[in-house]
């Protein structure tokens, strides 16, 4: 199966926000470099919310290029089987944490958002990583600072994408 076989088959089986699910079906089959990069049209993307429930906090990053507090995440690259796996490789690289799992059950929630150009949109497929006990983050290259914030934080730090994904992620959890 290739990572755009994949990425159909998730989204056909996610079960929420019916009409954003089936634009990115639809994109994807318009699309069918729409998993990577270089797809003017948009790409898919996949990201992933580091949370650590014991301690009720989220791990954000400050964005290099965006300055903004986001969840881990960014482009699908060849060597990703999955789109699961896409977001568990960036949440790993971009949080240095090892040992993370994802919240069982798939997608968390869809987000698409306009880019700069050459391209035109992120279709994000979000995912929840949770952090082990004892997790030390790392800041990576993509990154201006990493930083633990309390559930109730980040409606402060973060924009609407961001908080909408923790209320799903709390939901499921």
């Amino acid at each position: 199966m290739t990572l755009y076989d994949d990425a159909v088959l998730v989204l056909k089986e996610y079960g929420d926000q019916a009409e954003l699910r089936d634009l990115y079906l639809d994109h994807l089959a318009a699309h069918p470099d729409g998993m990577y990069k270089p797809c003017g049209a948009g790409h898919l993307t996949s990201s992933a919310l580091v949370v650590d429930p014991a301690r009720g906090r989220v791990l954000l990053t400050l964005h290099k290029k965006l300055g903004m507090w986001l969840q881990m995440g960014g482009h699908c690259e060849p060597g990703d089987a999955t789109v699961e796996a896409a977001a568990l490789r960036e949440a790993t690289e971009e949080s240095g944490v090892t040992g993370l799992t994802l919240l069982p059950g798939g997608p968390v929630r869809l987000d698409r958002h306009p880019i700069p150009a050459p391209c035109h949109w992120h279709l994000d497929v979000q995912y929840a990583a949770l952090a082990p006990a004892g997790a030390v983050e790392q800041i990576s290259e993509e990154s201006l600072d990493l930083r633990w914030f309390a559930y109730e934080e980040v409606a402060g730090v973060a924009d609407t994408s961001v908080v909408r994904l923790l209320e799903n992620t709390l939901a499921r959890l």
